[in-house]
């Protein structure tokens, strides 16, 4: 069975719980406590060099990391994944997206926000990051007006994959109520019969509000 290496609050994290989910595919779970340093300790760097979730071990023993990657290995075969080469490399696409522009924007001011640390960073880094943020989700809008998932017909592992953040901004305190087709999108995934409602807040942690 494979291993995933689970911190709860993580939005990349349920990314994975969810596309489980979605596959039913079955799993066990090693939660990594990643404000009190496991995350970078000897033996979890040699699972996830970076020190962070998610991770995956499988079987045999080999170990994957990042969010996306995992998604990418985990789907194939599936209906959350093209054969289309072309339609394959749109997924793609999606995903390099979000973890340049939502992941990195979206995902670090609502993490800030919620443990307590937007006061200990700069104004231009705040509002360079909310610069970022605001485009991403203008972006989604807009290509979503045209179809029903970002990469065409169905849903994807991208429209997992941006949804886990940016379905969250009202968290870092952006607002979407201008954005009508992303909204629309949002509810659509929701509206999904194997949708993993569950998420958790960073409040479950007590040790959330230090430093990584």
């Amino acid at each position: 069975m494979i291993t995933l290496y689970d911190y709860l609050p993580s939005q990349n994290a349920w990314k994975v719980r969810q596309l489980f989910k979605l596959l039913d595919q079955s799993y066990q779970q090693e939660f990594v406590s990643i404000f009190e340093g496991e995350g970078h300790s000897d033996a979890y760097r040699a699972i996830n060099p970076w020190g962070a979730v998610p991770a995956i071990r499988l079987e045999d023993g080999r170990v994957l990391s990042e969010s996306n990657a995992i998604l990418w290995y985990l789907s194939e075969g599936s209906p959350y994944r093209p054969v289309d080469r072309f339609e394959a490399a749109k997924v793609m696409q999606w995903l390099s997206f979000e973890a340049d522009y939502v992941q990195t924007s979206v995902g670090s001011l609502r993490y800030w926000a919620l443990t307590d640390k937007l006061d200990t960073r700069s104004p231009e880094l705040i509002a360079g990051k909310r610069a970022i943020a605001e485009r991403a989700l203008a972006i989604l809008d807009d290509e979503l007006k045209s179809r029903p998932f970002i990469a065409g017909e169905s849903m994807t592992i991208a429209d997992i994959s941006l949804f886990a953040y940016a379905h969250r901004a009202n968290e870092a305190d952006i607002a979407t109520n201008a954005l009508p087709s992303f909204l629309a999108w949002t509810d659509r995934i929701r509206a999904h019969r194997d949708f993993l409602a569950e998420m958790h807040p960073y409040s479950i942690d007590p040790h959330s509000s230090g430093e990584l």
